[in-house]
């Protein structure tokens, strides 16, 4: 059976995915310009984390918040303002005269961006049939996993044609573009829910701010001190009180009852685990090309790219297989291979270590990262309710990107703990053991998407989203 695209479909799925790949640009160009930034700015390993964080961890925290104000003020509305807050924030970061004034920006950035994702999967997935789902979305990760190919060569030939502050520029003609095409090519709607859960919101961010806040700054001032005992112990304890308020939260922002289903639960542990592995690894491995082995920005952009273009091959074919056979062994063999990638890099990686032996590792977590991508969103969204996807794919990109801040934080601490900036030798001996355990967490990411339950026909699916909903 044929089923017909319609208009509004054709450009849902525009827009959406021109938002979604200027946001997933963004962060991958910053991590190839992270060298260039921590010379000119005079920026210290923290600083570089804090570049890379400050963006990711707004983003993740105000996820959930961003797709609850779509639901109670209109998804169009709030996505038409969420790509200028972009934008604004963009255009601070390229002016920005200071590390402390760039990490702030990039925090701007994190609220527009935190605003505009959750809608894209929410908007897009509403405006095409369910039959075509599965694909829709696998073409919908190979936008973002285009974003991620190119992110690596666009930041190297923009930091070395022009300047690192013209990563920044392009996002602020595009987001000041697509936002009012949004508003009049996209139609409106509204979730079930019209309140906000803002105690939920308050504890969450400032107990994941604690958390990172020592992982961060732990190896500047000793995992001892009063600051990091401090920081970690008031952060966990807030995130604990966090989630006995969601518990009992009348319009909670985080549905603890989503985790009542295994295939959400163990989605959302892969997506966690495998986002700590890679994003941690890669803000290394990106370093690594331009500070040991003296690569340009754009040299060491091409080099990485045999990683990060397989998502735009692989993903489109992964979505559209996960219709026909589920998304869990797809998931479970990508973040499997993914980490035979990283360990494989760890094992070679000298600060010799000559380019051809590395370009096979990178094509084989590029191809498991892409496994990943494409089938994660439907896998998500089939273990909800219709008017609950919203909610549930805020809370999945949360919990994903907060993944890649604790792997950011946590491999850079280990680098900085056998390792640092002296020599070639000093880096890859910093470099090797973080890798390792990048290797390790996503390989536990994969025992938790083989343990996901197998794909359910679509009676049986409708049956359990049921079942689930009134337990």
């Amino acid at each position: 059976m044929t089923i017909k695209l319609t208009p509004r479909t054709l450009w849902t799925f525009v827009i959406t995915s021109i938002a979604l790949f200027m946001v997933s640009l963004d962060n991958l160009v910053v991590i190839t310009a992270l060298p260039v930034i921590r010379q000119d700015l005079h920026a210290t390993l923290a600083n570089l984390e804090w570049t890379v964080n400050a963006y990711t961890l707004t983003f993740a925290v105000l996820l959930l918040t961003g797709a609850a104000l779509g639901d109670r003020f209109g998804r169009r509305r709030l996505f038409a303002g969420g790509m200028v807050v972009f934008a604004l924030g963009s255009m601070g970061a390229a002016l920005a005269p200071s590390v402390e004034a760039l990490i702030a920006f990039r925090a701007v950035q994190g609220v527009g961006g935190a605003i505009v994702v959750p809608l894209t999967l929410t908007m897009l997935s509403a405006a095409v049939p369910a039959e075509r789902r599965g694909l829709a979305l696998g073409a919908w990760g190979a936008v973002g996993g285009l974003a991620i190919a190119l992110g690596p060569l666009v930041g190297g030939a923009i930091v070395e044609g022009i300047s690192w502050q013209w990563i920044f520029w392009p996002n602020v003609p595009i987001g000041l573009i697509v936002a009012p095409l949004a508003w009049s090519r996209l139609a409106e709607s509204h979730g079930p829910s019209d309140k906000l859960d803002l105690t939920g919101l308050g504890l969450a961010s400032v107990g994941l701010f604690g958390v990172v806040w020592g992982l961060v700054r732990a190896d500047q001032v000793g995992w001892g001190s009063a600051e990091i005992v401090g920081a970690l112990s008031a952060g966990a304890a807030v995130v604990a009180l966090f989630v006995l308020w969601e518990l009992r939260a009348p319009y909670p922002m985080l549905p603890l009852r989503f985790f009542r289903s295994r295939t959400f639960a163990l989605t959302n542990v892969a997506s966690l685990l495998m986002y700590f592995g890679m994003f941690g690894s890669v803000f290394l491995l990106a370093q690594f090309l331009q500070t040991v082995q003296g690569y340009s920005p754009l040299a060491a952009g091409l080099r990485i790219l045999p990683w990060t273009v397989m998502p735009m091959f692989v993903s489109p074919l992964a979505g559209a297989l996960s219709d026909r056979i589920g998304g869990r062994p797809i998931m479970a063999f990508g973040l499997a291979i993914q980490a035979l990638g990283l360990a494989w890099i760890a094992l070679l990686t000298t600060p010799s270590v000559p380019y051809a032996s590395l370009v096979a590792p990178f094509i084989v977590s590029g191809t498991g990262m892409a496994l990943f991508f494409a089938p994660v969103a439907n896998v998500v969204l089939s273990a909800v309710q219709a008017e609950e996807e919203g909610q549930a794919s805020g809370a999945n990109n949360a919990i994903r990107e907060l993944g890649g801040v604790f792997g950011v934080a946590v491999l850079a601490t280990v680098f900085s703990s056998y390792g640092g900036y002296g020599s070639g030798q000093r880096f890859v001996d910093g470099l090797t053991p973080a890798v390792w355990i990048g290797a390790a967490v996503v390989l536990a990411g994969a025992l938790a998407a083989f343990a996901i339950p197998r794909a359910l026909r679509p009676r049986e699916r409708l049956v359990a989203v049921s079942e689930d909903a009134g337990a």
